[in-house]
């Protein structure tokens, strides 16, 4: 039994960008319903890698409008994904309502102080351990 005081994450492939048949973005809808009433607390949105041989039309923030869906026709609280690499650009998606929260994958580990410059960006601060101000 996962503890209350935590928060469970679920990921899931809105799609897996199977023209005839497979996962689709209806069937993701369905299930972040039944998610949401069995205690998770926020759904990673993402897409693909569960077929091969797939044509994925990848470019900044593809994969976005599927979180937008998922926000807009449950109570799911989500997480958007998939080539988001600016400051900018996720302070946006969230401001806009297509998502509660902009996770990031790949730019973090080309950038891993991508959330401070991205505070810096956007006007914000950010407060480091002590230990950290030599760097």
């Amino acid at each position: 039994m996962w503890p209350d005081d935590k928060p469970l994450f679920f990921r899931i492939s809105a799609t897996d960008w199977l023209e005839d048949g497979g996962w689709t973005p209806d069937d993701t809808v369905r299930f972040a319903g039944e998610l949401h009433t069995h205690g998770v607390d926020l759904l990673d949105v993402s897409t693909g890698g569960n077929a091969s041989g797939v044509r994925i039309p990848t470019g900044p923030g593809y994969q976005v409008p599927f979180a937008a869906r998922v926000k807009a026709e449950t109570r799911m609280p989500v997480a958007a994904v998939g080539l988001i690499t600016e400051a900018e650009q996720a302070a946006k998606i969230v401001a806009n309502g297509e998502a509660d929260a902009v996770l990031l994958g790949r730019e973090l580990l080309r950038n891993p102080s991508w959330a401070r410059h991205a505070a810096r960006q956007l006007g914000g601060a950010v407060r480091v351990p002590e230990q950290y101000h030599r760097s």
